[in-house]
């Protein structure tokens, strides 16, 4: 029998999402979602559907009849913070935040008492771990033949890509070295009816476990592709993880229980056993095919290059699958909204590192990479530049084009106020900063595809141990004595 339809009547669930159709009831019941009833083209249409949706503040979509296909396209599901918050069941990401540093806390305490306080934490923790299941919904359908990755309604997103892409997949594959799993998100252009690019970057765990296979001589690298899933299962496929931590593991930590996991049928590897659609296969070493232009997060389209081959060799799904899907282009979209919720997370993650930073802000028109505010309280001279360099050494953050430092009372979230502290604060010639290093594949303006220059701003005060021995001025502000007494007068006039 076929997984319950999305449109029966929903209740807040009590436990973490099973998968993505749970999901979908919840962002119905909040109104967070709208149905689209006629037919759109998954050819640019939608697109524009959701680009538009995403910018006007709007909901996620669900398109019931994609043209060519019977299977429903999801898009823009975490395209806002209450989304995001109901996809991880929380009433602000600030918990996660919260509960992170709970665990980062832990010591291990002094005497029997102690020691017994803590036990619940360490049961709380094993229950993050993946679990593996005997069968899952992913493979109610298993086709070994007969079948075509155009079967699902994939995107053909800005007019200038080269096709259509996967543009929500997990990929997952296992370092020959340790035998642990990895998960990341990798866009896939569709070549045909078997076969597609894997868009994994030079910097990514999927491009280094290719090395490290590569190395041992071997001729093929098991890959398999999971599309749709539980909404926190989905989110860990994108967060900047060590290499080695399993992001099944991640997942368990925010959906507060473990993900079902399923072993695939025709490679050695496993997938969230509740997928809406499973694609295993493999990739050929050293077969590349040139892959892209593809419209992206940037704003505008990255350049084609050559990449691997995924060659799928067996297709499994739920009986009615819906097909999940994301767009990227000019900011701000539904990655935004995927990032905001990171960079609140993993605050506590970097002040672990670097406990003077008060908080760090990712504009939307930084598109994550490009421009990272971070707020300090400085210690000595020299600081800020200290806190640029320890950001570009840690790692997804080396891509960091551009960091501004800003002293503790100014907030950065609030972009107008950095702008005007920052502009004032700074001689250019002393306090910018030009560094060589790694940059992000997508970086067009880079001299070197992955390598080019990075720019660091101290717009903190400037202290005599640092050469400045000239007055600082104060910022202009009212006395509070005058604030109180116009606040009574205020309400005097006639406006």
């Amino acid at each position: 029998m076929a997984r319950a339809a999305v449109l029966l009547p929903y209740s807040f669930p009590a436990m973490a999402y099973r998968d993505l159709r749970e999901f979908l009831r919840a962002l119905e019941d909040k109104g967070e979602l709208r149905r689209i009833p006629f037919e759109v083209d998954p050819v640019l249409e939608i697109t524009e559907f959701a680009d538009r949706a995403v910018k006007r503040g709007g909901p996620a979509l669900l398109f019931e009849k994609p043209k060519g296909s019977t299977v429903p396209v999801l898009i823009n599901a975490f395209a806002s913070m209450s989304r995001m918050e109901i996809a991880l069941e929380v009433a602000s990401v600030e918990e996660i935040a919260a509960r992170i540093v709970e665990f980062l806390e832990m010591r291990m305490p002094e005497g029997l008492i102690g020691k017994l306080k803590m036990l619940p934490k360490l049961a709380e923790m094993a229950a993050f771990f993946p679990k593996i299941v005997g069968k899952g919904a992913c493979q109610e359908v298993i086709r070994a033949d007969r079948f075509s990755l155009l079967d699902m309604p994939v995107l053909q997103c800005w007019p200038e890509d080269a096709g259509r892409f996967i543009t929500l997949p997990l990929v997952f594959s296992r370092n020959p070295d340790t035998g642990k799993r990895n998960c990341g998100m990798y866009r896939m252009q569709v070549f045909d009816e078997r076969t597609a690019g894997m868009h994994w970057q030079t910097h990514k765990q999927g491009a280094e476990h290719y090395r490290r296979t590569a190395s041992h001589g071997r001729k093929r690298m098991d890959v398999a592709v999971a599309i749709g899933a539980d909404p926190a299962t989905i989110y860990s496929a994108i967060l900047p993880l060590p290499p080695d931590l399993d992001e099944m593991t991640i997942a368990g930590f925010l959906r507060q229980s473990p993900v079902e996991m399923v072993k695939c049928q025709t490679c050695d590897l496993e997938v969230p056993a509740n997928a809406e659609f499973v694609l295993e296969g493999y990739v050929e070493l050293g077969e590349l095919r040139t892959e892209g232009p593809f419209g992206d997060h940037t704003g505008f389209y990255s350049l084609a290059d050559e990449y691997p081959v995924f060659h799928v060799t067996c297709m499994t799904q739920s009986r009615d699958p819906i097909y999940a899907a994301t767009i990227v282009g000019p900011p701000p979209m539904e990655d935004y909204y995927m990032g905001k919720a990171i960079e609140r997370i993993f605050l506590p993650l970097m002040r672990l590192q670097l406990p003077e930073v008060r908080d760090i802000a990712m504009p939307a028109e930084g598109v994550f990479h490009n421009l990272i505010l971070v707020s300090m309280r400085k210690s000595y001279p020299g600081h800020a530049r200290k806190v640029m360099h320890s950001i570009w050494g840690t790692g997804q953050a080396m891509f960091s084009k551009v960091i501004v430092v800003v002293d503790e009372d100014v907030d950065v979230q609030d972009v107008r106020e950095v702008a005007w502290k920052v502009l004032n604060n700074i001689d250019p010639q002393r306090d910018i900063e030009f560094v060589l290093g790694p940059v992000d594949s997508l970086d067009h303006a880079s001299r070197l595809p992955n390598f080019g220059s990075k720019m660091g701003i101290d717009a903190t005060r400037k202290w005599p141990g640092e050469g400045f021995t000239r007055p600082w001025p104060g910022v202009i502000e009212m006395s509070a004595e005058v604030k109180r007494r116009v606040d009574e007068l205020w309400e005097r006039v006639v406006w």
